[in-house]
């Protein structure tokens, strides 16, 4: 009898596996499926995506920040910071040492559609123990964190719940080729679209305050 049962136990495995497989080759659709289901998920295994690897600061690192930058370009899927993405034609920021250890002053100058606007109120805290950035301006905290790349470049990735927020920033506005499809290959693998980068123009530059204003510069307003 355990010779038959045998017998029965193993025609049923070889059936069932035929079966398995006639199921497999006669239906594609059941391969994602089993791999999600089996802890493989394909989409992670793509060679084009790397993970955002952000920078363990030391003393190093925040000097390194010290100086003015260009924002070159952005992606949000935050609302608040795509509408200001959206109307955001140029910005330019500098960084400089602040009377308080781990902050920095910060001067920001802006046009937001037509208007220039400049902001020296606002500053950067830096948290050493886990590498975030926070800008804070008017009790308002906006997280960050620096990704690996550059020294030239500044790319931070915003922290804004589960909405994915990636922005370029460089020390000059003319970044390179390679640079630029490095940014782009961040924004990819985040599940954005060219159609979702908005870059910014040079010749909507407002006069850069920490910059001598030459005859015939007009002031920026304040906010």
């Amino acid at each position: 009898m355990a010779k038959l049962a045998g017998a029965v136990y193993k025609g049923q495995s070889r059936a069932a596996a035929g079966q398995c497989r006639s199921l497999l080759s006669s239906s594609p659709a059941m391969l994602p499926i089993l791999a999600f289901l089996l802890g493989l998920p394909l989409t992670l295994t793509s060679p084009t995506c790397a993970p955002l690897i952000p920078v363990t600061f030391d003393n190093a690192t925040v000097t390194g920040l010290l100086g003015p930058w260009i924002y070159i370009a952005g992606a949000s899927r935050y609302p608040p910071h795509l509408e200001e993405l959206k109307a955001l034609k140029h910005a330019a920021f500098s960084f400089s040492p602040s009377s308080h250890e781990d902050e920095l002053n910060v001067i920001e100058i802006m046009r937001l559609n037509e208007t220039c606007l400049e902001r020296n109120t606002s500053k950067v805290l830096v948290f050493q123990h886990n590498s975030t950035l926070a800008h804070v301006d008017d009790q308002v905290f906006a997280m960050a964190k620096l990704i690996q790349s550059d020294k030239d470049l500044l790319i931070l990735n915003h922290l804004n719940d589960d909405f994915p927020s990636l922005s370029l920033s460089a020390r000059t506005p003319n970044v390179t080729k390679e640079q630029l499809e490095e940014f782009r290959s961040h924004l990819h693998c985040l599940g954005f679209t060219k159609e979702d980068i908005f870059f910014t123009s040079e010749k909507d530059a407002c006069p850069l305050p920490w910059e001598k204003k030459g005859e015939g510069d007009v002031e920026p307003q304040l906010k």
